[in-house]
């Protein structure tokens, strides 16, 4: 009898600790949306050499899913009850094999959930991909300190600093969720110009 007394106190106690505890706030999930659904592919010559995309280093406040805003000064929030799909990092990624794969000049791809080697390997550290207020103006803010290393040894090759301000004109989060996706597209397009160029220097042309 005591072991049932006792074990009905525990069974009451977890009821009670349950029924006390906050219920999870229901989030908005969102894509990051893209402006280029009928971008045109190149026109520059195919590249022969394969490249590796590699999520960019982060922040803790940004590698999640959080949608990070800078409401003043150097405070980091986040926006209630939204959250994107993928923490930063993969989303951008995405965006860039996506931007790749759009443009056509480099068809041998990868990112580094595969265990491929590739010729090269695109990272590199994302350094803002936030909201910014500044006054009561608003503008998303993507900074990309983007790396090109050959693949087999790691060796750096170049590097570039790439950032996009897109002002916002109306600051609810599906407006602002719709300039994180202009603003992506304008450093995707950058990024994947310089990264052509770049590899086109550094990857001799195969022999006749």
């Amino acid at each position: 009898m005591k072991l049932s007394h006792v074990a009905l106190l525990g069974a009451f106690a977890l009821t009670s600790a349950c029924s006390i505890l906050p219920k999870a706030e229901p989030s908005d999930v969102y894509r990051l949306p893209s402006s280029q659904h009928s971008a045109a592919a190149s026109q520059g010559t195919p590249q022969r050499w394969s490249l590796r995309l590699s999520k960019p280093q982060a922040s803790e406040a940004l590698n999640s899913p959080k949608i990070a805003v800078i409401p003043q000064g150097d405070l980091i929030s986040s926006y209630k009850a939204s959250r994107w799909s993928d923490p930063a990092p993969v989303l951008l990624r995405n965006r860039l094999l996506d931007g790749f794969q759009r443009d056509g000049r480099v068809t041998l791809l990868s990112t580094d959930d595969s265990n491929f080697q590739a010729d090269l390997e695109l990272g590199g550290s994302l350094q803002a991909f936030q909201t910014e207020y500044q006054g009561t103006a608003a503008s998303v803010v993507v900074r990309l300190d983007a790396l090109l290393v050959r693949g087999y040894d790691q060796r750096l090759l170049a590097s570039r600093r790439f950032e996009v301000r897109q002002p916002l004109g109306d600051v609810s989060v599906p407006s602002v969720v719709a300039g994180f996706g202009q603003a992506s597209d304008q450093l995707t397009t950058q990024v994947v110009n310089w990264a052509v160029e770049q590899g086109q220097k550094v990857v001799p042309p195969p022999r006749p």
